[in-house]
């Protein structure tokens, strides 16, 4: 019996290809730059809501005993 050969592939395409995948996704990369201060304001605004609201849970659980 015969051994089958491995075709060979196009090694300096994909070679090609795969790097010029990788600086386009590393330059997205480094173009996205998302501004994110609405968010760290409404965090922080939920916060205080909850500490306050449960500030006065506590004061009302001593009136109400």
């Amino acid at each position: 019996m015969s051994r089958k050969k491995k075709r060979q592939t196009r090694g300096s395409t994909t070679t090609q290809a795969y790097t010029s995948q990788t600086t386009a996704a590393q330059s997205s990369r480094d173009d996205f730059n998302p501004d994110y201060t609405y968010v760290i304001k409404d965090l922080r605004r939920i916060g205080t809501l909850a500490g306050t609201f449960l500030l006065i849970l506590i004061i009302l659980s001593f009136f109400l005993r």
